[in-house]
C-alpha cells in the first residue's frame, strides 16, 4: 500500500460524511465561492484556518506563509489580497499569529536557516523596531510571545497601506483588518485590539492620494 493510500480513504470517508450532512453542499461549493474573510497566517501545519474558527471549505478564504508575514514586494500575497479584496469582496482581511511560532524564534535566536533567513529578515525588523521593549520582558518566552503579537499587529499595518485596502475605503467598500493570536496550547483565539476600518486610522505617510 502506498503511503498515501490513508489520505485518499480519510478524503472519501470526509466527503461521504459531508454528503450525508448536506446532500448539496458539493454542488453549492463548486458553483461560487463567496468568504467573507481572508485569512492570512502562519504556513504550521498546527493552525488550520477552517477548523480553528469552524468553518467550512467556501467560507474563508486563505493565504499562508512562514511567520504570517505582508511584505509590500510579495507579489503572491498581494495578488490574493487583491482578489480576495476586489473580487470576492471579502468584508474581513484578518492576519494570525501563532505562539510557539518556529519563524519567529529562529529570527530571535539567530538560526542559520539558509534562504529562510531572507524571509525571516522581516520578524527581525520588527524585533529591532521593538527592541526596547522586548528587552524589558524578562523571561525569553513571554519575549518571544511578545513578538508574536508585535508582528501581527505590524503587518496588520502592512495591510492597511497597500493600495488594495486604501482603494477599497476611497470607494466606500466595507473592509476591516484585524489582528489575532492563536495559542497551540488550548486552541484559542486571542484578539490583539488593532482592527483598522478606514484611511483615518492610517498614518499620512503611507497614504496613498486619490
Amino acid at each position: 500500500m502506498s503511503k498515501l493510500d490513508s489520505l485518499f480513504d480519510n478524503n472519501r470517508a470526509w466527503a461521504a460524511h459531508v454528503k450525508t450532512s448536506d446532500p448539496d453542499f458539493f454542488a453549492k461549493l463548486a458553483a461560487q465561492q463567496n468568504p467573507e474573510y481572508l485569512w492570512i497566517g502562519c504556513s504550521d501545519s498546527r493552525v488550520p484556518a477552517n477548523q480553528i474558527v469552524g468553518l467550512m471549505p467556501g467560507e474563508i478564504f486563505v493565504h499562508r506563509n512562514v511567520a504570517n508575514v505582508v511584505v509590500h514586494t510579495d507579489f503572491n500575497c498581494l495578488t490574493v489580497l487583491q482578489y480576495a479584496v476586489d473580487v470576492l469582496k471579502v468584508k474581513h482581511v484578518i492576519v494570525v499569529g501563532h505562539y510557539g511560532c518556529g519563524g519567529i524564534r529562529s529570527a530571535y535566536e539567530n538560526h542559520d536557516n539558509g534562504l529562510a533567513d531572507n524571509w525571516l529578515r522581516n520578524i527581525k525588523d520588527v524585533q529591532h523596531a521593538n527592541y526596547d521593549l522586548l528587552e524589558a520582558v524578562p523571561d525569553k518566552e513571554s519575549r518571544l510571545e511578545l513578538l508574536c503579537e508585535l508582528n501581527v499587529q505590524t503587518q496588520v499595518a502592512h495591510v492597511c497601506h497597500t493600495t488594495i485596502a486604501q482603494r477599497a475605503w476611497t470607494r466606500g467598500q466595507s473592509l476591516a483588518v484585524h489582528g489575532w493570536v492563536y495559542s497551540l496550547k488550548d486552541g484559542l483565539l486571542k484578539d490583539l485590539d488593532c482592527t483598522v476600518e478606514g484611511m483615518e486610522q492610517i498614518p499620512d505617510a503611507y497614504r496613498v492620494s486619490r
